[in-house]
């Protein structure tokens, strides 16, 4: 009997040790499954950006990239037309997102909230992300402070700028593309005066412009002024006091008294500009290459038989091509310290952006799914055209979100069967060879901040005047002279002093 009870004892301590073990063990698994729920816990952070089309994005692409990165992402969208008015309110409130979207002249007006602190600088962080530390440093130049790298770019290609021109113009009048500034003056009188559509009337012009002196800031690189600013007698001095300028001024004045331009062109916008090539007015417009696609499919449902092409190699004087470099990206994203509050939170924020700039992530951002929304041919990403109206209601809302570029992130160039198009594309690639850089891009200049508007209308005023025979270079010269009274030498103080202490 002692016997039994003993083994009844026993049964029972053994019992309880086993059911102290297996609630061990229970306790041990439930803690493993909440760390590792933890740790599997998507990193859930806000965004603000730009929207460019009509109505707020399918969720389809932002699920696929959330499951990607196990992230959770709220984003805010603001109208393209809105967005800087709505970005200013949220600073002044206090209540920006985690990463924003930010363009060049409010990057500009932040850049005191940046050196008090509260935006991460974000360079020492890239060299830890394997993609991040791919973006060109000389991009990265053009975004410094003090510098200092606060901000990720969405890369733009460095020169888009050329001739679109009417080749059947050209060919009808035996002329070929111009290599050099009387080449594309000749072909400016020829579209003027020799009758290129063959209907008998004096109503073509060679070049179609527009305000805010784009074209002629073209004609200024060729004829080998600097881009905006440049370095002479060992400072930096604005263009206009090159004496290039007053080259360019000569030059164009000239396309103005012989009636090869549209004289109202200070005062003509953008559409009335591309109208006059499309319509037969015009036979050539300078500006960015890739527009010929587009103005291609307007003009032909006018002109059954137009004809476009794109070049961009015009030698200035001295023999040279040259092309004025904008900085390279088209805009910024920021993490403000107000809503990012730790190194790892922004760390983990990162590491969303380093997946953006894997081919496979860039590509599924900029182009959606392949067999879907585009196909690969030679080696390029095309629309399928029948489900365009997927892609622009499921996919091109992102494009804000892309960093880097082709060359940094592995997206698909585009494919182009209409031939001009597709030779832009090869010659903004062989811009790069002949960049005119501004070097006052990475610099800033408060005076210059505060009176922008100010200044630069003295200078464009006495320009257009002076294309226009309202004033001769005396008057010019007068016009510099009160920039440099209303604020201006104070610029080149200001820019001098910041560039000779980074050289």
């Amino acid at each position: 009997m002692r016997n039994g009870k003993w083994f009844v004892c026993i049964l029972i301590a053994f019992t309880m040790l086993l059911s102290a073990c297996q609630g061990e063990r229970a306790s041990e698994t439930n803690n493993k499954e909440s760390i590792d729920k933890q740790e599997n816990k998507p990193t859930e952070f806000s965004l603000m950006f730009n929207l460019h089309v009509p109505e707020v994005p399918d969720k389809r692409l932002q699920t696929m990239l959330e499951e990607a990165t196990n992230t959770k992402l709220n984003i805010q969208w603001i109208p393209d037309n809105t967005y800087e008015e709505r970005l200013n309110a949220t600073i002044a409130t206090g209540s920006l997102p985690q990463v924003f979207l930010i363009k060049t002249v409010t990057f500009e007006q932040q850049k005191g909230a940046i050196r008090d602190g509260q935006y991460w600088e974000i360079g020492p962080y890239l060299d830890e992300f394997e993609n991040l530390s791919k973006l060109k440093q000389e991009i990265l130049n053009n975004t410094l402070v003090d510098g200092k790298l606060y901000s990720l770019y969405a890369g733009r290609p460095l020169s888009r700028q050329g001739l679109i021109y009417r080749k059947d113009w050209a060919d009808k009048l035996g002329l070929s593309a111009p290599t050099n500034l009387d080449e594309l003056y000749e072909m400016m009188r020829a579209f003027t005066e020799d009758d290129p559509d063959g209907n008998g009337v004096k109503d073509t012009i060679g070049l179609t412009d527009r305000g805010i002196l784009g074209t002629f800031n073209n004609f200024l690189t060729w004829h080998g002024a600097p881009n905006e600013w440049g370095e002479k007698d060992g400072q930096l001095l604005p263009e206009f006091m090159f004496p290039e300028y007053k080259d360019t001024l000569t030059y164009f004045k000239k396309l103005f008294d012989n009636g090869y331009i549209n004289t109202d062109a200070p005062v003509t916008s953008k559409t009335d500009q591309q109208a006059m090539l499309k319509n037969g007015t015009a036979g050539i417009y300078i500006g960015t290459m890739g527009d010929v696609i587009t103005l291609y499919e307007d003009a032909k449902t006018i002109n059954p038989d137009i004809e476009f092409d794109v070049h961009h190699y015009i030698e200035g004087p001295e023999g040279e091509y040259r092309t004025r470099s904008i900085p390279g990206y088209g805009s910024l994203l920021m993490f403000p310290k107000s809503a990012v509050k730790t190194e790892e939170e922004l760390k983990s924020i990162l590491a969303f952006f380093d997946y953006l700039m894997t081919p496979e992530g860039s590509n599924l951002l900029y182009w959606g799914i392949e067999g879907e929304h585009y196909e690969v041919i030679d080696g390029k990403a095309s629309i399928i055209q029948e489900n365009l109206t997927a892609y622009d209601r499921e996919i091109r809302p992102y494009t804000p979100f892309e960093i880097g570029e082709p060359e940094t992130n592995g997206r698909y160039d585009g494919y182009f069967e209409y031939e001009p198009r597709a030779k832009a594309d090869e010659l903004y690639k062989d811009n790069d060879n002949y960049l005119v850089h501004n070097p006052t891009v990475p610099l800033d200049s408060e005076t210059f901040t505060t009176y922008s508007e100010r200044l630069t209308q003295i200078i464009e005023d006495a320009t257009y005047k002076y294309l226009l025979g309202q004033t001769d270079e005396a008057g010019f010269d007068a016009a510099v002279e009160n920039w440099l009274k209303q604020g201006g030498s104070k610029v080149i103080e200001e820019y001098n002093e910041q560039y000779k202490a980074l050289k």
